[in-house]
């Protein structure tokens, strides 16, 4: 049959979220409080974790102190300073002495600002101890429980993670062979190997494990710098809108991408194709109703039909069933038969 067909690859893929940020204890210490519903969504901003503040609090105070001790020390030194320099001028003290109050007026300067950053630190630390959302999203299982030690190995560290799912990322991989032959279908390079141009954005279509297909359309985002040359591969990114957030990190995602159209085809069912020894054939029936045995050449498969690109044409009556029962010359009755591609049920 000769029909309009679209050329297209599928890939195996995994969904991701738009920003899949994880939440992480920065300072060490008892967890005291988890303010938050495993698994529904958040704000960014809202607090998520508590963790027990005394320890850092006491840090806190100690610096606290110490500042103090400095700010007591840096005045009796500017009084030093202050006094020692017009005795200096009408030679009262030594220069040596002069020399010794000025030296400690600087290094109690210099405690002075010590100490202001070593509280500015305690205060930082201690601010860490109160954990927010860094963005809004959905929210999953917290990795520790209420007086778990947590922040320091082997204790958990990364507490849990948000996502936000209004767009869903897929990411695929593509081997040397396949990118470089992309090349040759000018609608497939201008999804993959041209993604930064707006005016040439291919549309991509997103399958279920359940075989259901994703409402809406994305487009190919980001291509990988080079290829692996562990596994061969580039990665590739495809962005799909995601309003309802039915779509959740980690699912399994078919991609298909389209490659070509071609609005002449001649295509058969892939049932109907004989290999021998690399060659491909079918069994035809003639005006005579006889059967013909003829060698043709083959193009992309899609799904359960393959492009006949030479060797048979519109109107050619090809044997889709009891091809194991028939030899060349065959006096037969042929049925016709209508075959309905799965991919015309996708669509």
């Amino acid at each position: 049959m000769i029909e309009e067909v679209s050329v297209y690859k599928d890939f195996i893929g995994q969904t991701y979220g738009l920003f899949d940020i994880s939440v992480r204890a920065r300072v060490d210490g008892y967890l005291e409080g988890i303010h938050f519903r495993e698994g529904g969504k958040v704000k960014k901003g809202q607090l998520l974790y508590s963790i027990d503040p005394a320890p850092l609090n006491a840090k806190v105070a100690e610096a606290m102190s110490v500042l103090a001790q400095a700010k007591t020390n840096l005045i009796k030194a500017e009084s030093d300073y202050n006094r020692y320099k017009p005795l200096l001028k009408n030679k009262a003290v030594s220069q040596s002495d002069y020399d010794a109050v000025v030296a400690s007026y600087g290094a109690a300067q210099a405690s002075l600002e010590a100490a202001q950053a070593s509280l500015d630190y305690a205060k930082i630390q201690q601010s860490y101890t109160k954990i927010y959302a860094p963005i809004s999203g959905i929210i999953g299982a917290s990795d520790a429980k209420t007086g778990d030690y947590v922040g320091r190995a082997p204790n958990p560290v990364v507490l849990n993670t948000v996502s936000q799912l209004d767009t869903i990322l897929v990411r695929f991989h593509l081997t040397e062979l396949q990118y470089l032959n992309i090349s040759q279908h000018e609608k497939a390079q201008q999804a993959i190997a041209e993604p930064n141009k707006q005016e040439k954005k291919a549309e991509v279509q997103l399958f279920f494990a359940d075989g259901s297909r994703h409402p809406h359309l994305g487009r190919v985002d980001f291509v990988g710098r080079n290829i692996d040359p562990t596994t061969g591969t580039i990665m590739v990114q495809a962005s799909f809108p995601n309003p309802k957030e039915t779509i959740r990190p980690g699912q399994f995602a078919r991609l298909r991408i389209g490659f070509a159209e071609r609005a002449k085809a001649v295509v058969i069912p892939v049932k109907c194709l004989q290999e021998v020894q690399g060659e491909y054939h079918v069994y035809l029936v003639n005006k005579n109703n006889e059967v013909e045995f003829k060698t043709v050449e083959v193009g992309e498969t899609l799904q359960d039909v393959v492009i006949i690109r030479q060797g048979i044409s519109s109107g050619d009556m090809v044997i889709l069933e009891g091809t194991n029962r028939v030899q060349t010359g065959m006096q037969i009755t042929p049925q016709q038969q209508e075959f309905v591609s799965v991919r015309n049920k996708e669509q």
